[in-house]
């Protein structure tokens, strides 16, 4: 909450573009995505439930866990490269305020690094169902997606950018709740 606060602040103070807006979401989801795949790696007990390859139920070992990590980084990668081509066309015409992108990004890696550490305590007395863990992610990309989309048709405003800030700290607080109650975790930490 504390990172999401401090973005609305300083695209507030800086009157930012959506370009570098989208920049920070884009980093911020990059980075969520890194700590998924290593949540996923570090797995000790976990469980295949509802999770099928080739329409075949997977047991879960460590090759299994291999395996979907490292499915999740690629396909998930490569939904953030093909949102990065995008963005560096913003990036070529000036739109992009690197400064503040830089503090924002930082804050949200500071952020996440942290969760990352209290859920591998977690992880480690509780048994996750590793297809939750690949899912939870990718819904978060859904903000960044329609921003994209939608983003450039809009006239970008103070009133405009205050509406997306808000709506997008509304998702990133409602996706962490429904995330760590779908887990079993109390959706405080």
């Amino acid at each position: 909450m504390a990172s999401n606060i401090l973005t609305l602040v300083m695209a507030l103070a800086g009157n930012w573009n959506a370009g570098t807006l989208m920049w920070v979401y884009w980093g911020q989801s990059v980075i969520i995505g890194f700590f998924n795949f290593l949540r996923m790696l570090f797995l000790k007990d976990f469980s295949t439930e509802g999770v099928k390859a080739s329409d075949q139920p997977v047991d879960p070992t460590p090759a299994t866990r291999r395996s979907m990590a490292f499915f999740f980084l690629i396909h998930y990668g490569g939904f953030h490269l093909v949102y990065m081509v995008f963005l560096v066309g913003l990036a070529a015409k000036g739109l992009v305020n690197l400064e503040g992108m830089g503090i924002c990004l930082a804050a949200f890696l500071v952020n996440h690094a942290f969760s990352f550490f209290y859920n591998l305590q977690s992880d480690r007395r509780n048994v996750r169902n590793i297809g939750t863990l690949m899912f939870f992610p990718y819904a978060r990309i859904l903000p960044m997606h329609l921003t994209i989309i939608f983003g450039s048709l809009l006239p970008w405003n103070r009133g405009v950018l205050l509406l997306f800030l808000s709506l997008k700290t509304a998702a990133d607080l409602i996706m962490h709740a429904v995330e760590h109650a779908a887990l079993g975790e109390n959706p405080n930490s």
